[in-house]
């Protein structure tokens, strides 16, 4: 049986570790003022629109399977890779068949939810959690023993195979008789808008959501892909975007969980931002759309966890958690993601999420001030974009 997790806002810590990392993040601090960061420039090693990216390089869902399976035989801290149908869920396959793969590592009281590629056409989610992965099943510093000692990660590369295999945001609802569309006609599901009350469309959906029942995290993030972005008011190109689904200070967010979502998820991307700054080829700022709008969407499958959504009756005492998500520039549709951007990309990932975890597993994270999250670099919030009245003026 899965055990609760404990309290998000008081969680265990190694003082030791703490220590030696305000010590370092202190001497640091005195070389390199915060913000002091010379901005990141998007060139043909990071993404670009000369970035010609090969979709051929891009991993594909058995590529997957043969690295998870070689992770749970090589690993040294007990990695185990396995498909939902192997977990026992109800529905465990994607629309046209495809093994739904989880691969667990650690043995702490908290639970931690890593998903990728979501969107199809989205694809170093899936090479980043892969070497987060590794790093915990093989690192034997005390960083990533303080990580597998804290908490038990639950893995998710490739949320969506059919998608990434046809290179599209979506997946297509599929009649596995008839070997073709559901229907006959194709009908793209976001599976990323898919856990709603009126959803649950896709197989895919379904899966994951009785899985994330099953586990009941305590913490969680999503990894995606945007398009090119420049930073407002400098210019300068950004490489890697940090969101939050239900926005902070808007309409749904502070009546959750008496306002610590809306503290914790700030003070998450306040830490990233922090940690992050001091590598000279990541710039972030703030995830907006339509040039000046923070996001607050009820259909988001991390703004569903936030909001403890029961379906069919699979939640009923309402679990919910906070989540954050991460977007990197560069996609695949534009041909701006950029090969030789790869590994550089895939990285600002892996240390995003390790500088978070360990930020949670130390209490730094639950230390920094939220309101610090108006510091990071963002345009002037004008409105609300949802999914449920349209766009909400500010004010």
């Amino acid at each position: 049986m899965i055990p609760q997790h404990r309290d998000p806002t008081t969680p265990r810590s190694s003082d030791r570790l703490r220590h030696r990392r305000r010590l370092a993040a202190a001497a640091l601090a005195v070389a390199l003022p915060l913000g002091a960061a010379a901005p990141a420039a998007a060139d043909v090693s990071f993404p670009s629109t000369e970035g010609r990216t090969s979709i051929s390089s891009i991993l594909t869902s058995d590529d997957v399977v043969r690295e998870l399976q070689k992770l749970e035989r090589t690993s040294r801290y007990g990695v185990d890779a396995f498909t939902l149908a192997e977990a026992g869920m109800e529905v465990s396959t994607s629309e046209q068949g495809r093994d739904l793969w989880v691969a667990t590592v650690g043995s702490g009281e908290e639970h931690v939810w890593l998903q990728g590629r979501i969107h199809g056409n989205e694809p170093y989610g899936t090479d980043s959690l892969l070497s987060l992965l590794k790093d915990l099943g093989t690192n034997g510093s005390a960083e990533y023993e303080l990580l597998r000692e804290k908490f038990t990660f639950h893995v998710i590369p490739m949320y969506n195979p059919d998608g990434a295999e046809a290179n599209i945001r979506h997946t297509v609802l599929w009649d596995q008789v008839s070997g073709g569309p559901e229907g006959g006609a194709p009908q793209r599901i976001d599976l990323n808008r898919d856990w709603t009350a009126e959803g649950f469309a896709a197989d895919e959906s379904r899966a994951f959501y009785e899985y994330w029942t099953t586990v009941d995290p305590a913490w969680g993030v999503d990894i995606h892909h945007q398009g090119l972005k420049k930073e407002y008011g400098t210019g300068d190109d950004v490489t890697l975007s940090l969101g939050i689904s239900l926005a902070p200070g808007g309409p749904t967010l502070p009546g959750l969980e008496d306002g610590a979502y809306d503290r914790l998820t700030r003070q998450m991307h306040v830490h990233v931002y922090d940690e992050l700054s001091k590598y000279g080829y990541v710039n972030m700022d703030r995830y907006q759309v339509g040039g000046s709008q923070e996001i607050d969407i009820k259909g988001g499958v991390v703004s569903a966890m936030m909001l403890g959504l029961d379906h069919d009756g699979l939640n009923p005492e309402g679990h919910s958690h906070p989540v954050v998500f991460f977007e990197t520039s560069g996609n695949t549709s534009n041909g701006s993601l950029g090969q030789k951007a790869r590994g550089r990309s895939v990285q600002q990932n892996v240390l995003a999420m390790k500088e978070l975890l360990l930020g949670l597993a130390t209490g730094e994270v639950q230390q920094e001030d939220p309101e610090r999250w108006d510091e990071i670099p963002h345009a002037p919030v004008t409105g609300y974009q949802t999914d449920y009245a349209g766009v909400i003026p500010v004010g």
